[in-house]
């Protein structure tokens, strides 16, 4: 489990072919190893992986062919939102995420308003019934709030922090994004199908 809110930003600096996927090796300067072990997991662009190496300043964990092909931002080097799982004693400061990739997105707008910025995503069409209007959702990891719903489209306000200490400053228009709804939802939508 997660929270969404992200303890640093890191990098892929190797992909390296697997025979079913990738394996990648990031760089997490900024993130602090010394309480991981090899089989933990880290959330890295909101999606939950197994670290299966250890090496300095960094770790390496294999991604799946059908990861791969339901997330985004696992098969290149660049940027990533990291955030190490969480546990029971651990304060709760976003939302509950399992590192289970729901869909993937498209951004809209990124507008400036005021000092903060205004995120729109297309969210996949399958989405649209766990989305609501000061419910939350993770994009790339990252715990937001929902503030207006219009079908599967759904806004966000990003604070200068927000945009400061993860990737999500990068986005513009077009930019695929990794969704995950909020994890209440989907256990609401089951229980009161299962009557």
């Amino acid at each position: 489990m997660f929270t969404g809110i992200i303890a640093a930003v890191g990098r892929i600096e190797r992909v390296a072919p697997r025979a079913q996927g990738r394996r990648l090796a990031i760089d997490a300067d900024r993130l602090d190893l010394s309480d991981v072990a090899i089989g933990d997991s880290i959330a890295v662009n909101g999606c939950c992986l197994t670290v299966i190496a250890l090496r300095g300043v960094g770790f390496e964990v294999d991604v799946s062919q059908a990861t791969i092909d339901s997330t985004v931002g696992l098969d290149a080097p660049g940027a990533v939102n990291l955030e190490k799982s969480l546990r029971l004693a651990d304060r709760l400061d976003g939302h509950l995420v399992s590192g289970h990739v729901d869909g993937v997105g498209a951004v809209v707008a990124f507008d400036p308003v005021g000092e903060s910025t205004r995120l729109v995503v297309a969210a996949p069409r399958g989405l649209a019934r766990y989305l609501a209007r000061k419910g939350s959702i993770a994009v790339q990891g990252v715990s937001l709030t929902i503030n207006r719903v219009d079908g599967a489209e759904f806004e966000a306000n990003l604070i200068p922090h927000t945009l400061a200490a993860t990737t999500l400053g990068q986005l513009r228009p077009g930019a695929k994004v990794n969704l995950e709804v909020d994890l209440l939802a989907r256990y609401v939508e089951r229980m009161l199908g299962a009557s």
